[in-house]
C-alpha cells in the first residue's frame, strides 16, 4: 500500500479504526476475531491503527495492544484522552476531563494497556473548555520529552484552536468526522492544516456505514447500536439520506467498484494529506475498502459527483446534540 504523511508521521494510505470492537455498532465479536482482523488489517497493508481510552473504557486499547504486540514496530498506534473517566474504577463521569495531572496519570495508564513504552500519536479526543488548550499542548509536549509519546493530535478541534495548540507542540494530525455527507472541515480546518503542515484524519469516512449502500429503512439495530439514537438514522431520515448513496453507486457503477470504495476513493482525491480511518469487524470489509485506493477519480468525475451531491439536502444532524456540542471548540 502507498504510504502519506500525517505530518512528520509517515503512514499507510488508508487507516484502520478499531472502535467498532466496542459495543457502540452492538454486541462486540469474540476477542479472538477481533484479533485476527486487527492483524489481518496489517496485512493487507494497514500501518495506522486508532483507538481511545473511551472505547470501553479501556478494553478496545487492550484489545489493540494484545493485536498489535508482535507487530509493534511496523506500526503508528494513535489513541486519545480527554474524557472525564475515573482512573479507578472506569466510571465514566459526565463531561470532559483535560487538566494536565489528569492527563499525565491517562497516559501512563495507557501505556500499560496498550502494552508499549511510547503512543505515536496521542489525541485530544474533544477540547474541553475548561482547561486552555496551550496547558494541553504544553502537557503533551512534556510527555513528549519524557519519550512517552512522540506526536500530538487534536479531534473535532475550531481551526482557532489548533493554531494555538500548534504555536505550543506542534500539532501532526487533526481528527474529525469527514464524508460525502458530512463536510464540515472544509472551509476552515483542511485549509489551515495545509497551511502548517498537519496531517488530516477523517473518521466515519463511511457515514457510519450508511455510504455503503448497505443500510436501508428495514435495517435493525442492535441494542447499544449508536445509530439507534441518531438522527442521521431514524427511518425518515435514512428515507431521504437515500438519494445520497444513489448518486455514489451510480459512479460506482460505472468504475466497477462498491459504494465504499467510491466514498473512500473520494477522500483520497481531495488532498493529499488526508488519511481516512474506516472501521469494520470483518476482515472481508478491509480488504475491500482497500480497493479504494486502486480506483482514479478524474478531476471530471469528482465535480460530477460533488454537483449532484450538492442538489441533495442532507437530513439529520451528524451526531445527537449533547455530542455535537462538544466539536468545533
Amino acid at each position: 500500500m502507498r504510504t502519506r504523511q500525517l505530518g512528520p508521521l509517515t503512514v499507510s494510505e488508508l487507516g484502520y479504526g478499531t472502535m467498532s470492537f466496542t459495543a457502540i455498532y452492538g454486541a462486540s465479536p469474540e476477542r479472538q476475531e477481533a484479533i485476527r482482523v486487527i492483524r489481518g488489517a496489517h496485512d493487507l497493508g494497514i500501518t495506522l491503527f486508532d483507538t481511545a481510552e473511551a472505547y470501553g473504557p479501556w478494553t478496545n486499547e487492550e484489545l489493540v495492544g494484545e493485536a498489535l504486540a508482535p507487530l509493534r514496530h511496523q506500526v503508528v498506534i494513535a489513541t486519545k484522552f480527554g474524557w472525564n473517566i475515573d482512573p479507578r474504577t472506569g466510571e465514566r463521569r459526565p463531561g470532559l476531563n483535560s487538566r494536565p495531572d489528569h492527563v499525565k496519570r491517562v497516559v501512563d495508564a495507557m501505556l500499560k494497556r496498550l502494552g508499549t513504552d511510547h503512543i505515536d500519536l496521542l489525541y485530544q479526543h474533544r477540547v474541553d473548555p475548561d482547561v486552555p488548550i496551550e496547558d494541553v499542548a504544553g502537557t503533551v509536549r512534556d510527555l513528549i520529552d519524557a519519550g512517552k509519546v512522540r506526536h500530538f493530535g487534536l479531534s473535532e478541534a475550531a481551526a482557532s484552536t489548533i493554531r494555538r495548540a500548534h504555536a505550543v507542540q506542534p500539532v501532526a494530525a487533526v481528527q474529525s468526522e469527514y464524508s460525502l455527507w458530512t463536510r464540515d472541515p472544509e472551509p476552515d480546518v483542511q485549509p489551515l492544516c495545509e497551511e502548517l503542515g498537519i496531517g488530516f484524519v477523517p473518521w466515519s469516512p463511511l457515514g457510519a456505514g450508511f455510504l455503503t449502500g448497505k443500510l436501508t429503512t428495514s435495517t435493525s439495530f442492535e441494542q447499544g447500536d449508536f445509530r439507534a439514537r441518531s438522527p442521521r438514522f431514524t427511518s425518515e431520515a435514512m428515507n431521504a439520506n437515500r438519494k445520497i448513496v444513489g448518486v455514489v453507486e451510480q459512479l460506482a457503477a460505472a468504475k466497477r467498484a462498491t459504494a465504499a470504495q467510491i466514498a473512500l476513493a473520494w477522500l483520497l482525491a481531495r488532498r493529499p494529506f488526508i488519511v481516512p480511518i474506516f472501521g469494520t469487524r470483518r476482515l472481508d470489509r478491509v480488504r475491500e475498502n482497500l480497493g479504494a485506493a486502486d480506483i482514479s477519480l478524474s478531476p471530471a468525475a469528482i465535480t460530477e459527483l460533488e454537483s449532484n451531491l450538492a442538489r441533495i439536502k442532507v437530513v439529520g444532524d451528524r451526531l445527537p446534540p449533547a455530542v455535537l456540542e462538544l466539536s468545533y471548540r
